[in-house]
């Protein structure tokens, strides 16, 4: 039995290495380089858009916690994160092109995964993982609307990318917040003039042309920063410019941080400003920043449709279909949002096939786990009202503590035993 795999994106090569570690043929089907979506620049597989794609590495962080359990659960993609990481304090941000290139070499090299360059159009009979993201191709929207119905959509937004050495050093400093970490990230400072002059142009720029019905549909954890500045003078004060945590002898107004895109620091990402402002307005816009004054764009900000399926109407805890079990729904076209949880979805997928195809029962992860908690939002969530879901402590069932680190801690401790003890119940690995 040989399974198919649609998309070579995290989800998609997660999910193809879990089945080929356990012996069974891949048929890992990705159109590039013959053919690319909006979003990607690159013809290698597991192509990312943002250096800091997989967030928080500490366990008191929910998507911290998940990368552990993915550890645990031998994900290849988190095991390349890890090899190509680059310095962000405690965040496990990533040199993109490294990164991708280290998960294609995996792949191309694995004996049970042939990658086929093709644009798909029909999803089959057999065992198969949907995995093509939420900008799948226009060529196999009819076959997925054929298994899904109508799908859900939200906008999502990319933040631009600056040359290191356009920066302003003189008006930036290195530190992270709360000195958490190495100090790896270059915070740019505004008074209370040069903010509002910045918060002004923001809020007068003009953005790129947005269709009526589509002006609602913005994810809110991927705002746009000019939607944000809309909501209030202090919004982008309390998000991506917050003043707070940076021990230095001078009080700013607000304050920009900068992200390393590359490990050598070439790029810097400006963190939080994923936008819809047309390119020359970004250049104009973020160039009032005085350390961005002479800032060399290398990307813009982007913003794009991402479709996803109405999973807990469609999907069991396994991404697979529950009126087609055989065909399987990942990555963030099954509704996770976020490249690690994404990740996750493919990983969970993979190992049920290859359970099934071996004979073996399906499993559904513990719910006290994020990974099965997770999977388990996904396919129980209000059908109704169902938005894309980011790892979080709130999916975990109730521990009673009132101390909020503590509480994470021992929501952390008590995941990981439990999947241990899982993994080792139902011979995972």
């Amino acid at each position: 039995m040989e399974v198919k795999v649609i998309g070579g994106g995290l989800a998609g090569c997660e999910c193809a290495y879990q089945i080929a570690k356990r012996g069974i043929k891949v048929k890992l089907f990705e159109m590039k380089p013959l053919k690319r979506s909006d979003a990607h620049h690159s013809d290698a597989l597991a192509e990312v858009v943002c250096s800091n794609s997989f967030k928080g590495n500490e366990l008191t962080n929910a998507c911290g916690l998940l990368k552990e359990e993915l550890r645990t659960l031998d994900s290849l993609l988190i095991g390349c994160a890890d090899k190509n990481r680059v310095d962000a304090g405690n965040a496990l941000a990533v040199d993109r092109e490294a990164f991708s290139k280290a998960v294609t070499d995996e792949i191309r090299r694995n004996p049970y995964i042939e990658v086929v360059c093709d644009v798909v159009s029909d999803i089959g009979d057999g065992f198969t993982a949907v995995c093509t993201g939420p900008l799948t191709d226009d060529a196999l929207i009819p076959a997925m609307k054929a298994h899904t119905g109508e799908f859900l959509y939200f906008f999502d937004a990319a933040a631009p990318i600056v040359t290191a050495d356009s920066i302003d050093y003189d008006k930036a400093f290195f530190m992270n917040r709360y000195n958490k970490g190495t100090p790896d990230y270059l915070n740019c400072p505004m008074d209370k003039e040069e903010y509002f002059t910045f918060l002004d142009a923001l809020l007068n720029a003009q953005t790129a042309p947005v269709k009526d019905f589509e002006k609602k549909a913005v994810f809110e954890s991927c705002m746009p920063v000019e939607i944000m500045a809309a909501r209030g003078a202090d919004t982008l004060r309390f998000g991506p410019l917050k003043p707070v945590g940076l021990d230095t002898d001078k009080k700013h107004y607000a304050v920009l941080q900068l992200r390393r895109e590359k490990t050598g620091g070439e790029l810097y990402n400006l963190v939080g400003f994923q936008t819809h402002l047309t390119f020359p307005e970004q250049k104009r816009v973020f160039s009032l920043i005085p350390a961005l004054k002479n800032a060399e764009f290398v990307r813009y900000g982007v913003m794009h449709k991402n479709v996803f399926i109405n999973a807990p109407e469609l999907l069991d805890d396994s991404f697979a279909l529950k009126s087609q079990p055989n065909v399987y729904f990942c990555g963030q076209i099954s509704g996770v949002e976020g490249y690690v949880e994404s990740i996750a979805s493919g990983l969970v997928a993979g190992i049920d096939i290859a359970r099934r195809l071996t004979g073996k029962n399906s499993v559904a992860f513990p719910t006290n786990c994020v990974i099965g908690a997770l999977a388990d939002y996904i396919s129980h969530a209000e059908g109704a009202h169902f938005q894309p879901m980011n790892a979080n402590f709130g999916l975990l069932p109730y521990l009673d503590c009132r101390d909020k680190i503590k509480k994470k801690e021992l929501l952390a401790q008590r995941s990981l035993e439990n999947l241990k003890h899982f993994i080792q119940s139902n011979e995972i690995l």
